[in-house]
């Protein structure tokens, strides 16, 4: 007989996705790399910023509506690509070298990706809740998204 492995689920739903465990390993990894360039408080401060921005936005989206989730997934989408022009700043300014540009640009691949197909994940769920006539289709309550 197989034994099943029990899954802990967080108080806290966001904490069981992916892409917001991902979200975090990146807002650490920008503040480890950026630390130190005090000549650059300015930039240093806003791509901190903006990584977070990745994080906090998919735990505020996850505790909404699917629509407003899908919202929030684009906001921080939006906070992906400002991490995209601050990591081009930092690698021009010598604060990041060509191999630390590239993987902080692998970490925002990944997670637009990440993030894309949770969207799409939500739009479908939504469709097939509203050909149903299900009076919870906007509810965040699937398990479905748990694995991004």
């Amino acid at each position: 007989m197989e034994q099943q492995e029990e899954r802990t689920v967080s108080f806290f739903r966001f904490e069981d996705l992916r892409v917001y465990t991902k979200a975090t390993d990146y807002a650490t990894w920008v503040t480890t790399n950026t630390a130190g360039h005090d000549g650059h408080k300015s930039l240093v401060g806003a791509f901190c910023h903006s990584a977070y921005d990745i994080a906090l936005n998919i735990a505020e989206g996850s505790s909404r509506s699917k629509s407003q989730f899908d919202h929030y997934l684009k906001i921080a989408k939006t906070a992906i690509r400002e991490c995209v022009v601050y990591t081009e700043v930092a690698a021009n300014l010598g604060i990041f070298s060509a191999e630390v540009k590239e993987q902080s640009r692998e970490f925002l691949m990944e997670l637009t990706r990440m993030i894309g197909a949770l969207i799409i994940s939500l739009q479908r769920a939504a469709e097939r809740h509203q050909v149903r006539g299900d009076a919870e289709a906007d509810d965040y309550s699937s398990n479905d998204e748990m694995s991004y």
